[in-house]
């Protein structure tokens, strides 16, 4: 007898188990609205790739230069012949700041250049931007600036 309340006792306790497994189990999450990302293109060490652009057509990105990052690559990639357009701006307004060289598909390089840079766009595929701070000047230019790129058709 004392063996036959235990397995009741036990069979008892397991079916209650599994009834509270199923009620767990059965409780759908609450869905979670994600909002929409801004696509936006971000320094990531010492990169920045331009993969997006805004509404005005233009590649546009934030980004630093300090002491362990004293030089800025940016990427972007080009698909028609054009001129390309473009612009370091700044946040302390001025600064020992500009465009070092850029590097085209072919490995070929120009530069250096200033805060503004124009130049023919002549190859397809990914060109590179360098930027930095004039060796020749003083006081080298450590903080947050924009960069602005336009590319016109031809």
């Amino acid at each position: 007898m004392k063996n036959f309340s235990l397995l009741l006792i036990s069979i008892f306790f397991f079916s209650c188990q599994q009834k509270e497994n199923k009620k767990a189990s059965a409780e759908s999450p609450t869905p979670v609205v994600q909002k929409e990302k801004k696509q936006e293109n971000k320094q990531i060490g010492d990169t920045i790739a331009m993969n997006f652009k805004n509404e005005e057509n233009a590649f546009l990105a934030e980004g630093h230069l300090d002491s362990l990052y004293s030089k800025v690559y940016v990427q972007f990639k080009n698909e028609d012949l054009g001129e390309l357009k473009a612009q370091i701006i700044p946040d302390a307004g001025k600064g020992n700041i500009r465009f070092n060289q850029i590097i085209f598909p072919d490995k070929t390089s120009e530069g250096p250049f200033g805060m503004d840079l124009k130049i023919p766009l002549q190859q397809k595929g990914t060109h590179i931007l360098i930027i930095g701070h004039s060796l020749m000047a003083d006081n080298p230019y450590y903080g947050n600036f924009k960069v602005q790129l336009n590319i016109q058709k031809k």
